[in-house]
């Protein structure tokens, strides 16, 4: 569910929100020419009390800022942004209510996620007798959450949540109309006991997260569009810093002939109507045969029907123009009128799956209709567009098996059968992009452990070090023998390998 983030200014302390800035260009950073080491907070310092923590006692922190955030609720719909379409009950359900699991999800599994993994005996090679081997799950150090200005709570506030939950020390960078919420958040977290300097919150221009990005975090995580994700992974590039980028959709319905045409409706109308079909999930295509498509049509214009209007945004009132004059030159037809000061949905008909209209990440209510010859030729026309978030297939219950073959041939983070967004909210599921709309995933044990860094040790407790022995003529026979006796094809051969072994080792 994302947005074109706009980076922001200089990191300031848990305090009264300032005004929202105006949209403006993506970050940059500044010249470098060899990457600096960030710098190491000092051992007794806020955020290094806090890597140092057992994880059961970071989740104490969380668990009653949780419920501090509960008492608190009705502050977090006052503090979204009056420019997105919604309601106050939206706010604290799409955003509130899932941030607050995904909070109990970590409280009740961080600790099992986050322990080390101890590999016994059983695959250990021969020629490593006597070694210990741990895996280990560490803080980053220091994680950047670039946030989106469609969802400014559930969406960045969730990432946080987990890159505390793993130790890091956090900045958050709000995006434009964001500050109020996370700051909201980042009082519970203070109020609860989170150490000082553990998580800043800054403000929303350009020049913040351009400050941001000059301390050169260890790791960033980012929802935005995919132009601006573009751009900023070249600038990550120069100093190697790893990322998680959420970015971009342009997601897709497929009906099957089975399909409750009725929900379809319903479910579509749900999707533009969500945030002002300002999510980066909101339906944008629909495949279905020529025979189910013709049966919809009445049903989504009734359903559309009650769909209220939105404002569009100048810049993505443009873009829509020009992509709705190339589809009816090509031969699409308009289902709804161009009215972007007051914008009821618009199907686009008979639309081709390679017009840019069914390929763009606009955020407004508009659907392309896309006719499938049959459900084999579904996969070639929704490769077309390079976004892959989700992907949602309508049928009925008992061809789920159908349904789900159906979606293996398709790319997309997350497969939906019979529904669409809501689900992708159980915290317990991570939740990623693939092509176009990004890689790595936040939420759930996955989401967690991208928080992370994985330190493996490797402890030697006696066994056999040949590697120790000054070399000698005879070895690469014996250790040829080895191979071959350890790893040979077939009983017969690696029997007549160990017997050349033992000899080699007598001579």
């Amino acid at each position: 569910m994302n947005h074109e983030s706009q980076p922001e200014n200089r990191m300031v302390s848990v305090a009264a929100p300032t005004g929202e800035d105006p949209p403006q260009p993506p970050p940059s950073l500044p010249p470098v020419g060899i990457c600096s080491l960030h710098q190491i907070p000092s051992p007794d310092s806020g955020p290094q009390r806090w890597a140092a923590l057992p994880v059961a006692r970071r989740m104490r922190v969380l668990r009653a800022a949780r419920g501090l955030m509960a008492e608190r609720a009705q502050e977090f719909p006052e503090a979204i942004s009056p420019h997105l379409a919604r309601s106050k009950s939206d706010t604290l359900t799409t955003e509130l209510l899932p941030l607050l699991a995904g909070c109990r999800f970590l409280e009740r599994n961080a600790a099992r996620i986050l322990s080390p993994r101890r590999l016994g005996r059983s695959g250990r090679p021969l020629w490593l007798t006597g070694l210990a081997t741990e895996i280990l799950r560490v803080p980053l150090g220091h994680v950047l959450v670039i946030g989106p200005s469609n969802f400014p709570l559930y969406i960045p506030g969730s990432q946080v949540l987990q890159a505390l939950a793993a130790g890091n020390r956090v900045t958050w960078k709000p995006g434009v109309g964001g500050r109020a919420v996370a700051l909201l958040v980042a009082r519970a977290l203070a109020d609860s006991g989170l150490p000082e300097g553990t998580l800043a919150v800054t403000e929303e221009s350009v020049a913040a997260a351009q400050d941001a990005l000059a301390t050169h975090p260890d790791k960033v995580v980012f929802t935005g569009s995919s132009r601006t994700g573009h751009h900023l992974l070249e600038m990550l590039a120069k100093c190697a810093i790893p990322a998680v980028m959420e970015l971009s959709g342009a997601d897709a319905i497929v009906v099957t002939p089975s399909a409750d045409l009725h929900e379809v409706a319903r479910t579509v109308a749900f999707g533009l109507r969500l945030n002002g079909a300002a999510v980066c999930m909101s339906p944008r295509r629909l495949f279905a045969t020529p025979t189910t498509m013709a049966a919809l049509r009445p049903l989504l214009d009734a359903a559309l029907a009650a769909v209220p209007a939105v404002t569009l945004e100048e810049g993505t009132a443009q873009r829509l123009r020009a992509v709705l004059d190339e589809a009816v030159s090509q031969g699409a037809e308009l289902r709804g009128a161009f009215q972007p000061q007051a914008q009821r949905p618009l199907l686009v008909d008979r639309a081709s799956a390679g017009m840019a209209v069914a390929c763009s990440d606009l955020f407004a209510p508009v659907i392309s209709l896309i006719e499938a010859e049959s459900m084999l030729h579904v996969p070639e026309l929704y490769a077309k567009c390079a976004y892959g978030l989700t992907v949602a297939i309508f049928c009925d219950r008992g061809k789920e098996k159908m349904a789900r073959l159906l979606g293996g041939m398709l790319d997309a983070g997350s497969l939906l059968i019979n529904d669409i967004i809501v689900p992708t909210a159980d915290p317990r599921a991570p939740f990623g992009g693939r092509g176009e709309s990004g890689y790595g995933v936040t939420r759930g044990a996955e989401g967690l452990l991208e928080m992370t860094a994985v330190k493996t040790l490797l402890v030697q407790r006696g066994g056999v070090k040949l590697h120790l022995n000054a070399p000698r003529s005879l070895d690469a026979e014996a250790y040829a023998g080895l191979v071959q006796a350890l790893y040979g094809k077939g009983l017969g051969a690696r029997w007549s390998a160990l017997k050349r072994l033992l000899g080699a080792m007598r001579s």
